[in-house]
């Protein structure tokens, strides 16, 4: 097994040897300070993050003039993630905490013997950043997990540049930044741009990995299980997640949508559903439509049971807020005549502009006696699409032969060609009310549907 020079930390008698907690692939770049600029790119479990957590411990330990800055775009981030990989590479590297000083307010950790330290902050506005100088130990190492927020909530190439600046001053050729992202879909997105201009640079690497560049023992079997899994179901998906591929985006948005996901109609009346979600989208001139779906255990699916449709430009006859609640309550007591049982809960994730609507639908279940509980439904568009896709990639979703609107729009559901050009792929708003409705049902029911998921699939 290689030892990386001078990459040997003493713990007692024992050495831990660093090319044995980084893969091979990164072997060439733990003690190379020629590169100003690291880019590190990766499908899931890459462990790019892992090598972050060591380079940045190692940074701190080693070195008795030079401290490191983590970032990320958001500060409310930081502690779930980088802030514990760090942690977890002081681990790795074998060093007793106790030869630290670690602060969760403000989120720090020294090294004790050289009072090196590695800061963490967001990079919300200029100031985050700009506070942090250490005059007595410059930063050496700047490190930037999940670049692609700086480009879609930030400023992107000019805000990286900004922080270059702020933390470079004080420095002697020793200076470097270190980039991690997974590459999105879109390779016409801004930081896949910014990735092919820094690539020609001289001053700079990148490195991609995906998860088979790291022994199978590192990993685990379920986790490799996983991704086989995604391969034999829906191998566009498993090539951007897992190997970190930006595949390109279709013009359809749920594309692995297919007949599979129509079969298996469950039979009424079987006392299986503890929970019936409704996802509710309301137009006034538009269509208004609820979609419906059983939480069903024993398959492990959020199974759909059916639909209200209308639209008052194709029938010719608009419907009030109060008609549409009217209708509402018979489409629930039907639900509940053929698959309710006495323990069912009905909810309702309802379009969260429509408030005219949801006082009315709640004012019409009280009159009628039918419990529902009525909730603002959670418009993440971006977010909401991503579990969509998940969850039929997975076939935990499904949808009834009834839903005829719906797989309809499962079909026709599709992304403007010009914002894929551009880098900010967005739903074409035309035919979209069932998906609509369906995205705001999966959101609603996300925490309760994403343990059937593989664990790995969970986040996000």
């Amino acid at each position: 097994m290689m030892v990386l020079k001078s990459s040997t930390i003493a713990r007692k008698k024992k050495q831990v040897r660093i090319s044995e907690t980084i893969i091979p692939k990164y072997h060439g770049i733990f003690n190379n300070r020629t590169y100003k600029h690291i880019i590190l790119t990766s499908g899931r479990a890459g462990t790019k993050s892992s090598f972050a957590g060591v380079r940045g411990i190692y940074q701190i330990v080693s070195d008795a003039s030079g401290s490191v800055v983590v970032l990320r775009k958001h500060h409310n981030k930081l502690r779930k993630t980088v802030y514990k990989e760090m942690l977890r590479g002081i681990n790795r590297l074998g060093i007793p905490k106790n030869r630290f000083w670690i602060t969760k307010s403000p989120m720090e950790i020294t090294y004790k013997k050289h009072g090196t330290t590695m800061y963490f902050t967001g990079s919300d506005s200029i100031d985050d950043t700009k506070g942090i100088i250490d005059e007595d130990k410059p930063i050496k190492l700047v490190i930037l997990d999940e670049l692609t927020e700086f480009f879609d909530d930030g400023e992107g190439e000019e805000e990286l540049l900004n922080i270059e600046a702020t933390f470079a001053r004080g420095n002697k050729g020793d200076f470097q930044m270190l980039y991690l992202f997974n590459p999105p879909k879109n390779p016409n997105s801004d930081v896949m741009k910014w990735l092919a201009k820094m690539r020609r640079r001289p001053d700079c690497i990148h490195i991609h990995t995906d998860y088979r560049d790291v022994p199978p023992e590192w990993l685990g079997p379920d986790l490799i299980q996983s991704a086989e899994t995604l391969h034999d179901t829906d191998e566009r998906m498993y090539r951007w997640v897992w190997l970190g591929e930006a595949v390109g985006i279709d013009d359809a948005i749920y594309y692995m949508f297919n007949a599979g996901h129509t079969k298996g109609a469950p039979v009424p009346n079987e006392d299986r559903f503890p929970i019936i979600a409704i996802g509710g989208d309301y137009g006034q001139q538009n269509a208004t439509t609820f979609q419906a779906a059983g939480l069903d255990m024993a398959m492990r699916k959020l199974r759909g049971l059916g639909e209200y449709y209308h639209s008052g430009r194709e029938a010719g006859k608009q419907k009030s807020p109060s008609e549409y609640a009217q209708d509402f309550v018979q489409f629930v007591v039907g639900l509940g005549e053929k698959y309710g049982m006495e323990n069912t809960r009905f909810v309702l994730f309802l379009d969260p502009s429509a408030q005219g609507l949801q006082e009315e639908i709640k004012r019409a279940c009280r009159a009628a006696g039918v419990p529902v509980s009525v909730r603002d439904a959670e418009n993440d568009v971006k977010l909401g699409i991503s579990r969509v896709q998940k969850a039929l990639s997975f076939h935990i979703l499904s949808v009834s032969p009834e839903q005829k609107n719906a797989i309809n729009e499962f079909g026709i559901y599709e992304y403007d060609p010009d914002s894929i050009e551009k880098g900010k792929e967005e739903p074409i708003k035309v035919d979209d009310h069932c998906m609509d409705a369906i995205r705001y049902m999966v959101m609603g029911m996300w925490t309760r549907i994403k343990r059937w998921l593989p664990v790995q699939e969970r986040d996000g």
